[in-house]
Order: structure tokens, then C-alpha cells, then sequence
């Protein structure tokens, strides 16, 4: 038994000048009176009120003593607990080229595309994950990390202009591996969104996935967009209105990235199909572990909170019925 709070047991102090006033008090209140001889007294028997005159102070006592155990927060932690969990390190890389603001996704690409990430993220709370973003260069938004309210708060913050525009794949997937190389995870896994072909950067997309499996790490590649033609946002004099730009991805080259690391190419044209694909990701990379943990932490406080009740609402019972004080 451990206590996260020891410091109340300070309150136990307190004790002493509680029992040192209700000795005080009682003999204070003792009266007297005289008289000629108390022999004829000697014989009365003792009422079972005098011998239950201190209860209810020892009962105050009880009950003070027990709810500052309670606020001391006693824990047990010589317990073992096996769980199963995952082994899977995770980094999401993702375009935000100008191109993800067109509209055949709803709000836009980037939008539908951080709006599923977030739904898988929260659907694998025991992985690592990492973000990495990429245009014409790539940089990590988040390291690979277990705490997802902050990588979801990273994710929230992407935009297309953050970095200069442009599709630079082979990044995408360097930086990507450069965060997960030495991770020792028993899988290993990147998941490539974008929706144009690679046209920027020193690093070909085919060089960045040998590079990849060469760390035994799989790429899952994803293209959005609709076949042929997407509404876009254009800016004019007049505000902003809807044109249309053509859609041009380079799936052979999805493709074989995706071969070459062991992974799958996905194709979404709709929020639908990009979600699905993200749950057909999800089904597929479920690496079970079997983890023994020790000196996990359980929470005792409610049992002495308790009993500090208990004793509280006896000294109330009894002080108010067989040993009410009639003045």
C-alpha cells in the first residue's frame, strides 16, 4: 500500500488538541452537589448510557482518522495484469500542396483528408503515431508519440501554404523514414496521401522507397481526387470563385512504391471511398503483443472514504437518540 498524498497525513495532528478540548469540556461539565452520604448511591446500577457516553466521540475520532486516509489516496500496486496491446509505429505523411484545397472532396481534399486521419488516429490509441507534411520540401509536424490530443491538435493546425508549394513525394517519404529507422517496433508503417505526381525535390519517390524498405518499413499510398476534372477556388479581383483544374496523379509511380515496401495503392474520389480506405489501412496493420505490467496503480481511497461515512453517521444516530442530552 502506497499513498499518492502523505503529506495530509498532517491532519492527523489535529488530534490532539481535539481529544485534549473533549477532556477539558468533560470535566468541566461535571456538577456537583452536597450531600450528607452518598452510600445509598452505591448500590444503583450503571445505565447503559455510561458506558456509551464516550462513543460518540471515539466515533468522531474514527471518522476523522479514516477520511484523512481517504484524502491521502491509498493505492495497491503489487499487482500483476497482462493485456494485450499493439505494436505498430505509425507516420502519417501528408501533401498540402495547393492542389488539396480543390472541392471534389468535401470541404476540399485537406480537409476530408485531416477529417479521417483524426478518426483513425482515435481508433488506435495504443501506437505511436507520428505526422509529417510535405509540398515542395517536407517537415515533421508532430514525432511519433502515444499523446494523440496533441498530435490531433498538430493535425488540426495544417493549411496548404505553410511551406512553399509544390509536390515533392520522395520527401514525403524521407522524412517519413528518418522518424521511424530506429524505432524497434515489431511493424513499422507510412501512409502517403497526396493528389498530384512528384515535381519537386532532390529525392525520387522510387530512391525513397527502397530507402524505406530497406528499414523493413511498409508504405501504404493513398491518391485523392476525381478522374479527370476537380472545382477549384480561384482568387480574382471579384473574390474568390469556383473554376475547374485538371487532375493529373502519377499512379504508376503510387503504385510502385507501394510495391516495392510490401504496402497497397488506394484510389479515393469521394470522402466515402478515402474513409474506407483508412479502415481497410486499419483492419490490415493489427499486430498483437502480449504485455505483462507490473505495479499498476488502483485507486483505494473509496473503501476508507467510507468508513469514515459510516462512523459519521453512527456518532449522528446515536448522539440524537440513546444518547441525546436533555438540557
Amino acid at each position: 500500500m502506497i499513498f499518492a498524498n502523505p503529506i495530509y497525513f498532517l491532519l492527523l495532528l489535529l488530534l490532539i488538541p481535539m481529544i485534549g478540548w473533549y477532556i477539558w469540556k468533560l470535566r468541566k461539565s461535571q456538577a456537583s452537589i452536597q450531600l450528607s452520604s452518598v452510600e445509598g448511591f452505591n448500590k444503583a446500577p450503571n445505565t447503559l448510557r455510561i458506558y456509551l457516553r464516550h462513543v460518540p466521540f471515539i466515533l468522531r475520532i474514527g471518522a476523522f482518522t479514516f477520511l484523512v486516509i481517504a484524502l491521502a489516496r491509498p493505492q495497491t500496486t503489487n499487482k500483476w495484469s497482462s493485456s494485450t496491446t499493439e505494436g505498430i509505429d505509425i507516420v502519417m505523411s501528408l501533401d498540402i500542396s495547393s492542389s488539396m484545397l480543390a472541392q471534389d472532396l468535401k470541404p476540399d481534399r485537406l480537409e476530408a483528408a485531416k477529417e479521417v486521419a483524426a478518426s483513425f488516429i482515435n481508433g488506435r490509441p495504443t501506437d505511436n503515431i507520428g505526422l509529417v507534411v510535405f509540398s515542395a520540401e517536407s517537415f515533421t509536424q508532430c514525432p511519433l508519440t502515444t499523446d494523440h490530443a496533441v498530435l490531433l491538435n498538430l493535425l488540426k493546425d495544417v493549411h496548404c501554404g505553410m511551406i512553399e508549394d509544390g509536390t515533392a513525394i520522395g520527401h514525403g517519404i524521407a522524412t517519413a523514414v528518418s522518424r521511424l529507422k530506429d524505432s524497434n517496433a515489431k511493424s513499422k508503417v507510412i501512409i502517403l496521401l497526396t493528389d498530384g505526381s512528384n515535381n519537386r525535390g532532390e529525392i525520387a519517390p522510387i530512391t525513397a522507397a527502397e530507402i524505406a524498405k530497406t528499414f523493413g518499413i511498409r508504405v501504404y499510398t493513398i491518391a485523392v481526387g476525381t478522374i479527370g476534372e476537380a472545382p477549384y477556388p480561384i482568387q480574382t479581383a471579384m473574390g474568390v470563385r469556383i473554376g475547374t483544374m485538371k487532375v493529373e496523379i502519377d499512379e504508376k509511380i503510387l503504385t510502385q512504391i507501394a510495391q516495392t515496401t510490401g504496402g497497397l495503392y488506394f484510389r479515393a474520389t469521394n470522402n466515402k471511398a478515402l474513409k474506407e480506405i483508412y479502415q481497410e489501412i486499419d483492419q490490415m496493420e493489427r499486430t498483437k503483443m502480449s504485455v505483462q505490467e507490473y505495479s499498476k496503480k488502483y485507486e483505494e481511497y473509496a473503501f476508507y472514504a467510507t468508513i469514515a461515512l459510516a462512523f459519521f453517521l453512527s456518532e449522528l444516530l446515536l448522539r440524537y437518540t440513546v444518547l441525546k442530552n436533555i438540557p
